[in-house]
């Protein structure tokens, strides 16, 4: 292992090498995770549902949000093939959580392996991402697409990506693309009508509790995060013919710090420069892969602070010109 403190010299090829090492599963204690948050999404649910004090059922739905993030953290990396990949009870359960949370396996997967192969290179490209316009482009565009892409990047939009990102996108929006491709969106709303109607049925309060909150907390949440991941105070964008994959991992992909309660919550996900580097690492090793590789200690950070969340959220258009993310303000034509 080399000293933290020394100066890098591999090339992006040897650190994509150096990396392979921490991207080893250990099976039992990804069971073992998956079935302790299961377990506590449960019992935070009952509580959101039962008869307790409305504080008492209110604290308990804001927790059953922050597991359902969690929760999410397997799905994704179980889609990565980094955790129980081959397993088919694991399939099922992952398949499933992907109905119920309104983020159906054929989208998520297409979506999010497209993201991949291009972050930060097809700006304009919604698939997977939030579409990212350059200042050539902005100031060019007509008002009905400026308007457009002002609004895809409003902090409303990103707050309400329960109804915005994961019912409109995620299910909606590729049902009307590609229906046929996207079947399992169709069974997503189905179910999701299904348990919101039974949950109305037995009390409005049952419904806010033990469905609504949880989901509006879970999807702002992760909807603000993957955000956040990719649109940042010096995020730095490259033109096609000079982008790389290892270059985009570590200079358009944020270091999200946070407590050590909140990285439990996430999934480790705000060690996202390193996942992008390699997405077969397990969310739990994460933190072990940048502690022992010092190409990794350094990158764009941010944090879940008001002022780091501002400055995210100003973070709107590409200047080709200074090589930032400047706000719609500084990108205003003349």
């Amino acid at each position: 292992m080399r000293n933290p403190g020394a100066l890098s010299v591999r090339t992006e090829k040897e650190l994509l090498i150096a990396t392979k090492q921490f991207a080893a599963e250990n099976k039992l204690r990804s069971w073992l995770e998956l079935f302790v948050t299961i377990g506590l999404l449960a019992v935070t649910l009952f509580l959101a549902v039962s008869e307790h004090y409305w504080f008492v059922r209110l604290g308990s739905s804001l927790v059953a949000g922050l597991l359902i993030v969690r929760l999410f953290i397997f799905y994704h990396d179980f889609q990565h093939g980094a955790i129980l990949a081959g397993s088919r009870f694991a399939r099922l359960l992952m398949d499933t959580y992907g109905l119920l949370v309104l983020s159906p396996p054929s989208v998520w997967n297409r979506s999010h392996d497209h993201h991949h192969k291009h972050n930060s290179k097809d700006l304009l490209s919604s698939m997977g991402s939030f579409p990212t316009m350059n200042t050539i482009q902005y100031r060019s565009a007509n008002a009905m697409d400026r308007t457009a892409y002002y609004w895809s990047r409003h902090p409303l939009t990103i707050a309400f990506g329960y109804l915005t990102i994961f019912m409109g996108g995620m299910c909606i929006r590729a049902i009307h693309q590609n229906f046929r491709l996207h079947k399992d969106a169709i069974l997503a709303l189905v179910i999701h009508i299904a348990i919101a109607v039974t949950l109305g049925y037995w009390g409005f309060d049952k419904l806010l509790f033990g469905m609504t909150l949880p989901l509006v907390v879970a999807c702002g949440v992760g909807s603000y995060l993957f955000y956040a991941q990719h649109n940042f105070p010096g995020c730095h964008l490259e033109a096609r013919e000079d982008w790389t994959h290892a270059g985009a991992a570590l200079k358009s992909s944020s270091y999200l710090k946070m407590s050590s309660l909140m990285n439990w919550f996430t999934g480790n996900i705000g060690y996202h420069h390193i996942h992008h580097l390699n997405a077969k690492i397990p969310f739990y090793r994460l933190p072990e892969a940048m502690a022992a590789l010092p190409e990794l200690q350094k990158p764009a950070s941010i944090t879940l602070g008001v002022k780091d969340i501002v400055a995210c959220f100003r973070s709107n258009v590409w200047d080709v010109d200074a090589k930032k993310l400047i706000s719609f303000r500084q990108a205003k034509p003349c």
